[in-house]
C-alpha cells in the first residue's frame, strides 16, 4: 500500500469551537518549592479603601475567581497565588493579596521573596542603585498584616539588571503563649506554643504527634496537624489590634526547646485547609524566630537556618530589632530566601465547562 505525506493544502488545523468566557494571565514563580502564581490580568480590581476592604470585596463578590486560579484543573490543592493591588500605605510601592485553597491570608513570606524580584524585574519600582557592582533594591509591600520591607539583591551586568536573593523585614512579631497543654483527638495531650509572625501559628514537636519529619508520609503529618489546629483554635484566644486574628497554621518542629548545634532547625508547616507548605514558610519562620528569641535560643543579630521537612529548602532568619505590639514585647525578624521564575500561564474558561470553574480532589 502506497503512503504519501500530507501537503499543506490538505492539512486541517483544529480550532476551539467553544466561546472563551474568562481569561486570566499569570507569571509563575516558586520560593523554596512553594508556588507563587502572580495574577497579571483578567482579574477585577477589588473595591475598598484598605487591603482588608479589598479582601472582603473579593470574598463576597469574586471568590469564584480565587477557586478558578487556585484549584484544579489549572492548579491543585496546595496552590498559592498573589493578586497585586494599589497600596493605601504611602510608604508602600505595591500592595498584595494572598490567595490559597481556603481563602485569603494576612501574610506570606515566601510570596514576598518572589514579589521582591518580580517588582524589580518588571519595573514596578524606580531603581536607585549605588555605584558598586552589587547592591540592593528596596521594595516595600503592603500586605494585609501591614508593611513588609523587602531588599532585593541586584547586580548590574552591563545594561542588564540581574536580581537574586531577597530578604524581608516583617511586621513586629510576638509570642502569644508557651507550654500550653491541649487535648488532641486521636493523639492525646500535646504541648504547644503559639506565636505571631504576620499570621498566627501553633508550634508542636513532631514527637508529640508521633510523626517524623524525615520519614513520615506528608499525609500523616497533615492529618495530625489538622487535628491539632482544631484543638488549639478552641483552647487559645487570639487578638491583634490591626489585623484579623485566627490560627492560620501548624508548625510541626524538630524540637520546641532544644538548641541545634549546627544552627539548622527543621519543621513542616501545614496551613489554611490542611495545605502543605513546600518551603520553610516565611511567616512561620518569623514566628518561630520570635519564639526562639524569647526562649533565649536566638540572640539579637544571630542568624539561624530553617529547613523544610518537605523539600529540604532553606530560609535564613535573624532578629534585627525589638519592638512592641500594644503592651506586648515584640521583635522585628528578617528572613532571606530565593525566588525563581517557573513559567507563564494563560488560564481560560470555555463556555459550558462547569468543572473548569475549579474543584478539589482530596
Amino acid at each position: 500500500m502506497n503512503r504519501t505525506m500530507a501537503t499543506d493544502k490538505n492539512v486541517r488545523l483544529c480550532q476551539p469551537t467553544g466561546q472563551t468566557v474568562l481569561t486570566i494571565t499569570t507569571t509563575e514563580m516558586h520560593t523554596g518549592g512553594e508556588p507563587v502564581r502572580i495574577i497579571e490580568s483578567g482579574f477585577p480590581k477589588p473595591r475598598g479603601e484598605t487591603i482588608l476592604d479589598k479582601i472582603n470585596d473579593l470574598r463576597q463578590n469574586y471568590d469564584h475567581l480565587r477557586k478558578f486560579v487556585i484549584l484544579e484543573p489549572r492548579g491543585h490543592f496546595d496552590m498559592y497565588a498573589v493578586l497585586l493591588v494599589p497600596p493605601d500605605n504611602p510608604e508602600a510601592d505595591i500592595g498584595a493579596i494572598f490567595l490559597h485553597n481556603e481563602g485569603y491570608s494576612t501574610m506570606c513570606g515566601h510570596a514576598c521573596v518572589a514579589l521582591g524580584r518580580y517588582a524589580v524585574d518588571n519595573g514596578l519600582i524606580e531603581l536607585n542603585l549605588h555605584q558598586e557592582s552589587t547592591t540592593e533594591a528596596q521594595v516595600n509591600i503592603q500586605v494585609p498584616c501591614g508593611l513588609v520591607k523587602t531588599f532585593v539583591s541586584v547586580q548590574e551586568d552591563g545594561d542588564v539588571i540581574r536580581t537574586g536573593r531577597v530578604r524581608f523585614e516583617s511586621v513586629p512579631s510576638f509570642v502569644v503563649c508557651q507550654d500550653v497543654c491541649v487535648q488532641v483527638e486521636g493523639y492525646g495531650d500535646c504541648q504547644i506554643d503559639v506565636a505571631y509572625g504576620g499570621a498566627f501559628y501553633a508550634f508542636v514537636s513532631s514527637a508529640d504527634l508521633s510523626v517524623d519529619l524525615q520519614s513520615s508520609p506528608i499525609a500523616e503529618i497533615a492529618k495530625a496537624a489538622t487535628a491539632l489546629k482544631a484543638a488549639v483554635s478552641s483552647a487559645v484566644s487570639l487578638h491583634h489590634p490591626e489585623t484579623p486574628a485566627f490560627l492560620y497554621g501548624i508548625m510541626v518542629v524538630d524540637s520546641r526547646k532544644a538548641f541545634a548545634e549546627d544552627g539548622v532547625y527543621h519543621h513542616t508547616c501545614i496551613f489554611a485547609d490542611s495545605e502543605t507548605d513546600r518551603s520553610p514558610c516565611g511567616s512561620g519562620c518569623t514566628a518561630r524566630a520570635a519564639l526562639m528569641f524569647q526562649r533565649g535560643q536566638l540572640k539579637l543579630g544571630q542568624t539561624c537556618t530553617f529547613r523544610s521537612g518537605v523539600t529540604g529548602s532553606e530560609f535564613q532568619a535573624r532578629v534585627v530589632n525589638t519592638s512592641r505590639v500594644d503592651l506586648t514585647d515584640a521583635v522585628v525578624v528578617e528572613v532571606e530566601g530565593q525566588g525563581y521564575y517557573s513559567g507563564r500561564n494563560i488560564l481560560t474558561l470555555e463556555e459550558g465547562d462547569s468543572l473548569g470553574k475549579g474543584f478539589i480532589v482530596r
